[in-house]
């Protein structure tokens, strides 16, 4: 039966999100149509996880209003949520741990499944002849969907732990967008961690370029100009009412050191 053989998939989206854009949305998108191209995997959801205020990146606004941004831009999606266990860590967590986490929650909720199941087959299963054992639910794979600048990011010193990325790629798979003027398959091709992984990494070009960017969003705010069109419509009045990129919240963190090069280096800020 068509389908039967296919993997269940979770895309999962860690980031600032500040604010998210359009392209943030269309990521999910482009990388379900291209999963799902393959015949080997559905795409069952779409997860967001914006990373807390402990990130300690430039310009980074509190994170209940990037959750909430979040959840105005996916309110009318049947299949992308926002998730605010990340953001709601009183510290920075790294990417692993979170993937690790909504894994174990797609696990729990599986089981729940499961235990349903079982219940019913208990009860109805004087009526079923033949039948011998109740078919155990897979677990949906969980796959890290990101853009190149992240994959890129990987060879950052002390942004990442090599180990991390090696179980973010062995365990559980890497989804990236491609941008214009990127070359994931030559960056691949030079890093030999990558390369390791390859078969689990999925690049997906493409081919309408947009560049929109969550820096270029918050500079046009700050400059007074319309970033109608960039944005969902919701997500455009929640900044305006609550005012929420000026000159002042772009210097938040500015002489702060970035909370992964503080944890890895020993680093500390000034």
């Amino acid at each position: 039966m068509e389908g039967q053989n296919m993997s269940k998939v979770v895309l999962l989206a860690c980031g600032s999100f500040n604010p998210i854009t359009n392209m943030h949305l269309r990521m999910f998108e482009l990388a379900r149509d291209h999963l799902e191209d393959t015949g080997r995997y559905r795409v069952i959801k779409g997860i967001i996880s914006p990373v807390s205020d402990g990130y300690k990146k430039k310009g980074l606004i509190e994170a209940c209003h990037r959750v909430e941004m979040v959840r105005l831009a996916t309110e009318n999606s049947q299949w992308i949520t926002v998730d605010s266990w990340e953001c709601l860590q009183p510290e920075w967590v790294e990417t692993l741990k979170v993937i690790r986490h909504h894994y174990e929650e797609q696990m729990a909720a599986e089981q729940n499944e499961d235990d349903v199941d079982t219940v019913r087959y208990a009860k109805k299963r004087r009526y079923l002849e033949g039948t011998t054992h109740l078919k155990i639910r897979e677990c949906p794979q969980l796959m890290m969907l990101c853009g190149a600048d992240v994959l890129e990011s990987f060879v950052i010193p002390n942004l990442w732990k090599q180990d991390d990325i090696a179980e973010i790629l062995g365990r559980y798979g890497l989804v990236c967008i491609t941008r214009s003027g990127s070359d994931p398959y030559k960056f691949i091709h030079q890093s030999d961690l990558l390369w390791k992984y390859r078969k689990n990494i999925h690049v997906v070009p493409e081919w309408v370029t947009n560049e929109i960017s969550a820096t270029h969003v918050r500079r046009a705010l700050r400059r007074g100009q319309s970033v109608r069109y960039l944005l969902p419509d919701d997500v455009v009045h929640y900044i305006q009412e609550h005012q929420l990129y000026s000159s002042d919240t772009e210097q938040k963190n500015v002489d702060v050191i970035l909370a992964p090069l503080q944890r890895y280096t020993g680093a500390s800020s000034s």
